[in-house]
């Protein structure tokens, strides 16, 4: 009889080892090293609602937000069992997937435009894509520059910066906002990114919205201004700026890290505004919602010079069909983004440098989410 209690006791320590292992591999990682920043060894939380999800959901999108999503994924993954990949290939490489039908959900810092609406009619059947905002914050412009511990930018001088007409750091513009910084005589290096971007969107709207002189540009996804260096996605050009002296690029937040300083704003304010979750949050509640039906599109106040208010600011879109899903992704990929829209999920994002939406913004999301067939 004690030998089959060992027995027994052995059979069930190595069953839980195995579910243990299970669920770790089911979690994933996370290519960048900051999986779920503060949440990253605590359990799943245990009001995620996973319905029927089951199986695997490819996914693909903008890499502003790709910590956001590692961080989701390691909480929802553990809690329902099912295992989502998101590429990150970039705001457009998303936008294309879903409007061809590849992933049924992609992540885009900028909302559809009238022909990708057009375009996704053809693979939602009796529906369309729409747009929920569903992660916030701000685009840092992080730099590198030996003996510089702090820096303020005003947008025209990002815009001369990003356009080559400022070509070194000792420039008498870049002085003047900075009298008490010593500035070498070093080269810039400007890095944009490579491919197709809503985070070179957002950056490019509000040099537009605020420097429309110093960056005559159209702006989009796609990088337009004269010069500079490129990377691909934000962890190519914030890898860039971290080994390139006299470097200064843009990405998200989440993505300044390692030691890599990020630009205080000269908004106009009482004082030049520092990149933060909180200061984004103050800029992003200005957003007005001008989608139509179930599209949650917002259209943010760049020009804001209100105390404390990070104008730089970006939102990332979760893009799905509010029809015709299809049946085998749909428990999954709706019980995936209900979660992230969750209070909880929500949370997650300040644990991470990213700003959460607004209430009133949130709200009409989780609404709509139950709605998706």
């Amino acid at each position: 009889m004690k030998l089959q209690r060992m027995n027994r006791r052995a059979l069930a320590l190595g069953a839980l080892a195995v579910s243990g292992a299970l669920a770790l591999t089911a979690c994933g990682s996370d290519e960048t090293g900051n999986p779920g920043g503060g949440s990253s060894n605590a359990a799943a939380p245990s009001n995620i609602k996973c319905d029927d999800a089951s199986g695997q959901v490819l996914a693909d999108g903008s890499s502003a937000q790709k910590n956001a999503v590692d961080a989701w994924v390691k909480q929802f993954s553990a809690a329902c069992q099912v295992e989502i990949n998101y590429k990150a290939g970039g705001s457009g490489a998303g936008v294309t997937a879903f409007t061809q039908g590849q992933v049924p959900w992609a992540g885009s810092d900028s909302a559809l435009k009238p022909d990708e609406v057009a375009a996704s009619k053809k693979i939602c059947s009796g529906g369309q894509g729409i747009d929920l905002p569903m992660v916030g914050g701000p685009i840092a412009v992080g730099y590198n520059v030996p003996g510089v511990d702090k820096l303020v930018l005003d947008s025209a001088t990002i815009a001369k910066i990003f356009d080559s007409k400022i070509t070194k750091w000792n420039d008498p513009q870049i002085a003047k906002l900075n009298p008490d910084a010593k500035l070498p005589n070093l080269k810039i290096q400007a890095f944009h990114r490579s491919d197709e971007s809503g985070t070179t969107d957002n950056f490019t709207k509000y040099l537009i919205a605020t420097a429309k002189k110093d960056f005559p540009y159209e702006g989009g996804k796609a990088w337009q201004a004269k010069g500079g260096q490129s990377a691909p996605q934000s962890s190519g050009v914030a890898a860039q700026v971290k080994q390139t002296a006299g470097a200064i690029g843009y990405f998200e937040l989440s993505y300044a890290k390692d030691g890599i300083k990020t630009v205080a704003i000269d908004t106009g304010a009482a004082e030049p505004v520092e990149a933060t979750v909180d200061n984004a949050t103050k800029a992003i509640a200005e957003a007005k919602v001008v989608g139509t039906g179930k599209d949650l599109a917002l259209e943010l106040n760049y020009g804001t010079k209100a105390d404390g208010a990070y104008p730089m600011v970006l939102v990332t879109y979760e893009i799905v069909c509010d029809k015709g899903n299809k049946a085998e992704t749909l428990p999954a990929v709706k019980a995936f983004l209900r979660y992230a829209a969750s209070e909880d999920g929500q949370k997650i994002l300040a644990e991470n440098d990213y700003a959460p939406m607004p209430e009133e913004i949130i709200t009409k999301v989780r609404t709509t989410v139950e709605s998706l067939s």
